[in-house]
């Protein structure tokens, strides 16, 4: 880092942020494989979190790349800075007072636990939207496994690209067997259940 950038303290600290939302900020961190439902699911948790009144925000995978990460390809190397400035970015929002809602395939453990490390204790609750890839492939909402299957696309998780399953994952959400509004529920149930909803 170079010597001549400082931090800067600021008046206004977290604790203050989170008590003027009355709610203890985090990052719930939805992973899974291409069509697993992670967004479908976090769109959900966001909507009864809106409805409740609650402070939150919801990065998405795809919209992300439209802008912050449109410079990112698909390469390991790629994948990584794209959950690194993601994960920089949760932080910033936890550091805001809010709840942050991430939806990325983010596929290996390493990259997840680097943004686990970044925020406290407790501030980043990892969602394993544990889908079997054969339910991902019957859903194949945007034809990726139909393109990957054929060669078109070439290094697509699950496929010829690893996908590294969380091992303790706070929340695991099966949507093939819950509604959207079940699996919604089971991470709400999580939320109010650990104090970090009013």
């Amino acid at each position: 880092m170079n010597e001549n950038i400082v931090w800067h303290p600021t008046q206004v600290e977290k604790a203050q942020r989170a008590q003027q939302k009355n709610q203890k900020p985090c990052i719930l961190w939805f992973t899974g494989l291409s069509g697993s439902g992670k967004s479908t699911v976090a769109n959900a948790v966001e909507s009864k979190l809106f409805e409740a009144n609650v402070h939150s925000y919801l990065l998405d995978g795809d919209n992300v790349r439209h802008g912050i990460n449109k410079d990112l390809t698909f390469s390991d190397e790629d994948r990584i800075e794209n959950i690194r400035r993601i994960g920089e970015i949760s932080k910033l929002f936890v550091d805001s007072g809010l709840i942050v809602l991430t939806a990325f395939i983010s596929p290996f453990r390493a990259d997840r636990q680097m943004v686990r490390d970044l925020v406290g204790d407790g501030e980043f609750i990892e969602v394993f939207i544990d889908t079997p890839i054969e339910v991902c492939e019957q859903r194949d909402p945007k034809g990726l496994y139909k393109k990957a299957r054929s060669g078109e696309i070439k290094q697509f998780t699950g496929i010829d690209s690893p996908y590294e399953a969380p091992e303790n994952p706070e929340i695991v959400v099966k949507t093939a067997e819950l509604t959207i509004e079940g699996c919604a529920d089971l991470v709400l149930e999580h939320l109010r259940a650990k104090g970090y909803l009013a």
